[in-house]
């Protein structure tokens, strides 16, 4: 195994992409939509998801990172939510608070590995409703095969956020939105980990009105459907299922 302190020389550099990009499905180049915002410019975000990628990370720690990431990207997801004045009484004097307004928020973590995302959501937004969608990954189709659907009953009344750490292919963010969407919910937003370019192009393609927020845009999939260079995968590593 390679020491983690191991200097990372240009030819070193250039040796690591090479690997990387011969393990990639070749796929048409795709365009970035104005509502798909990757946050690779965070440096939180940026540092935490390469601890992650870490295979000597322990479940528990991959699982604590999961959620701090979720938290950042939370921030940021939910940056346009509308705001209404209210009274405040502080300890000094009476002033005017601003508080969240308009339409009641539901989570919607896709099973299993969403759920690593949804208790750092949840925390930011209390008051949120959480809905839970099961499907696994065919491997020979690398489509999602529905198990487990619930949800609240007015969902036409709330914005959905939808939880998944790795947005691979696209087919389970596809297969949630619009089952979402089927149900009667008008603004849905994914929030994912980590995206690869093809699961974003299904996505833009598929549900242009839906946003999309990534902590990272990686390179690809490799020929099992997995995001490189990736981390693996997130349900696995969350519960130590490997």
């Amino acid at each position: 195994m390679k020491s983690p302190n191991e200097e990372l020389t240009e030819e070193k550099r250039a040796e690591i992409e090479k690997h990387e990009n011969s393990l990639i499905v070749g796929y048409q180049k795709v365009q970035i939509a104005h509502g798909t915002h990757i946050l690779s410019w965070h440096p939180l975000i940026t540092h935490k998801i390469s601890m992650m990628r870490d295979l000597n990370v322990n479940c528990t720690e991959f699982g604590c990172l999961v959620e701090e990431v979720a938290t950042l990207i939370c921030c940021e997801a939910m940056q346009k939510l509308e705001m209404e004045d209210y009274i405040v009484e502080t300890p000094i004097c009476t002033t005017v608070g601003r508080r969240i307004a308009g339409k009641k928020l539901v989570i919607v973590p896709i099973l299993r590995a969403g759920l690593g995302m949804a208790g750092a959501v949840k925390r930011v937004v209390p008051k949120s409703r959480v809905a839970h969608l099961g499907m696994y990954r065919n491997e020979e189709t690398k489509e999602p095969v529905w198990y487990f659907k619930k949800h609240p009953s007015d969902m036409e009344e709330r914005a959905a956020f939808i939880l998944d750490p790795m947005l691979a292919t696209g087919g389970s963010a596809d297969a949630a939105i619009q089952y979402m969407k089927d149900i009667g919910c008008k603004s849905i937003t994914v929030m994912c980990i980590i995206a690869a370019p093809q699961g974003v192009d299904r996505i833009q393609k598929n549900h242009p009105d839906v946003e999309i927020y990534a902590g990272c845009l990686d390179k690809g999939l490799n020929e099992d459907g997995y995001i490189v260079p990736g981390l693996g995968d997130a349900g696995d590593r969350l519960f130590g299922t490997k």
